[in-house]
């Protein structure tokens, strides 16, 4: 189908259109047919998506089912997917029914939330499809909006002050890379993301208010980008708006942010800092590493300390991004393939502690820490589906956590060991941290009386988490399934930098073939 990629992307915009125009009142019908709808057509979404991952060619490391239509003033409507978009897709896809199918409990304006998260939809799938700037940018900067509104609407006692801070932090960010965009259409010609991936922007040093700018004009527009996608990420320091979202988001908000809203940022790095901006990429990879050290240790030691469940996995996020952003700018196959990896297990792994707190949170109205203990003798199945999730997070071999970590700590080692043993640090915190969650929410004798009546999980519950837990396993014990995909693209992406900077082979930041086996 020549025009499948545009089928997934809209099928949810459409039901939300279908929900606005023929779905009246606020009665218990209503509201289960508003819950009903929207879980078929993110069901079916990614019923068809599974198309994309049959027909899809790894060894092409081209983009494929590209659509290119004219659009407006000369711009392009176009579409497709490469080794490195192509996963995002599904991961976006496969998480959305999840995502719907754990909202069931909403009561507060549901048709208007449903529409969110579908609008939502539409617009992530589009980021990770588009193949011309203003497209990227329009889908990128619109996807704030539904976000925005889950969060002021249905979050929680400072949700206006989390939902703006929210929005202002990721649109000020995304400021610069309009006017970078619109400088690269200028001195390009075009607005085709793949042209521009392979056009040679001009690295001689320039003078900007009397002081001379270092790579040039590369490096003008890779920190313009480099504000937005780091803010997204989000990385240190510029971080502080996510544990604010994560806290006051309803559970449904927290999980699609956590799982892969914050995807759009390594993405972007992916897309556009390394193959459009090689050179300045090298030049401050060094910078980028300490900053992703610093957030490795220092979010993690903040984790720490917090006493809200939501906080405290708001900042292991942050931490577990700093890995991502490390293996980005490695530029060599490890890093890269672990870094995709770590995104990708990332999504399943959040989703399922957000998930988590959601469970409890339903019962209790609390994710104060100090308010539970012993749950395991009420809620042994809860108690069990926290513990995977929380090795996972730690990284235990088996679970698709270690893979991603492991990955892109092969990929630092090879570029700077400083790093790497200080990144490494972040594996033995991250433990502490998580189990020190758990041995406090779970474990030890129930002597609250508040807790002496809660239940289990329900059946619905449990039907959320069995596709977590099998596809965090089935990465963790066969990972082939995401690196087969990715390693063809991502080879072609370091020759792409290598050929750019001939440099890398000596730093080393590109490593041999037969070293990268």
């Amino acid at each position: 189908m020549s025009n499948i990629l545009s089928i997934i992307t809209f099928i949810p915009a459409v039901a939300a259109v279908i929900l606005a125009v023929f779905l009246r009142g606020n009665d218990p019908a209503a509201q289960r047919n508003a819950k009903w709808l929207a879980l078929f057509a993110t069901s079916l979404t990614f019923l068809v998506s599974l198309l994309v991952l049959k027909g899809f060619d790894p060894a092409n490391t081209g983009m494929q089912f590209v659509e290119d239509r004219p659009w407006i003033m000369g711009l392009h409507y176009k579409m497709g997917v490469d080794g490195i978009s192509v996963l995002f897709v599904m991961l976006t896809t496969f998480l959305m029914p999840i995502t719907i199918a754990s909202c069931w409990g909403v009561t507060d304006r549901v048709k208007d939330y449903m529409i969110a998260f579908l609008l939502l939809e539409t617009l992530m799938l589009g980021v990770f499809t588009a193949l011309d700037l203003v497209l990227f940018y329009l889908f990128f900067e619109a996807g704030l909006i539904p976000m925005f509104l889950i969060i002021g609407i249905w979050g929680g006692v400072n949700r206006i002050y989390a939902s703006f801070k929210f929005f202002l932090y990721t649109f000020l960010g995304s400021v610069l890379m309009l006017v970078a965009m619109v400088s690269m259409y200028f001195v390009a010609g075009t607005t085709d993301i793949p042209t521009l991936m392979t056009y040679d922007f001009a690295s001689e040093p320039m003078v900007v208010a009397g002081i001379t700018v270092m790579g040039g004009m590369q490096t003008l527009l890779f920190f313009a980008f480099f504000a937005s996608f780091a803010v997204k990420m989000p990385m240190w320091p510029v971080h502080t708006w996510l544990p604010d979202a994560h806290v006051q988001a309803p559970t449904a908000g927290s999980v699609v942010l956590a799982a892969i809203l914050l995807k759009m940022g390594g993405y972007g790095f992916l897309r556009f800092s390394l193959p459009m901006f090689p050179e300045a990429a090298m030049l401050w990879a060094p910078l980028v590493f300490w900053m992703s050290a610093i957030a490795i240790v220092y979010t993690s030691l903040v984790a720490l300390a917090q006493n809200d469940m939501k906080k405290l996995i708001a900042y292991s996020s942050v931490a577990h991004m700093g890995y991502v952003t490390m293996g980005i700018f490695t530029a060599n196959q490890q890093g890269l393939d672990g870094a995709i990896f770590q995104m990708i297990s990332h999504g399943f792994i959040s989703g399922a502690l957000f998930l988590c707190v959601g469970v409890i949170y339903d019962r209790m109205h609390t994710r104060e820490i100090d308010a539970y203990g012993g749950l395991v003798n009420r809620m042994p199945a809860y108690a069990l589906v926290f513990l995977f999730f929380t090795m996972a997070n730690v990284g235990l071999p088996g679970t698709s956590g270690f893979i991603g970590e492991f990955l892109t700590l092969m990929g630092i080692f090879q570029v700077d060991t400083v790093i790497a043993t200080i990144a490494t640090t972040g594996v033995i915190l991250s433990a502490a941290y998580a189990l020190w969650l758990y041995r406090r929410v779970t474990l030890g004798a129930l002597v609250k009386e508040s807790l002496k009546t809660i239940s289990d999980m329900t059946r619905r519950e449990r039907a959320i988490f069995a596709p977590l837990i099998i596809m965090t396993l089935l990465l963790g014990i066969y990972p082939k399934v995401v690196t087969d995909i990715t390693g063809p693209a991502v080879g072609a992406l370091v020759t792409h930098v290598r050929a750019a900077v001939p440099l890398v082979e000596a730093a080393p930041v590109a490593v041999t073939e037969e070293q990268s086996h």
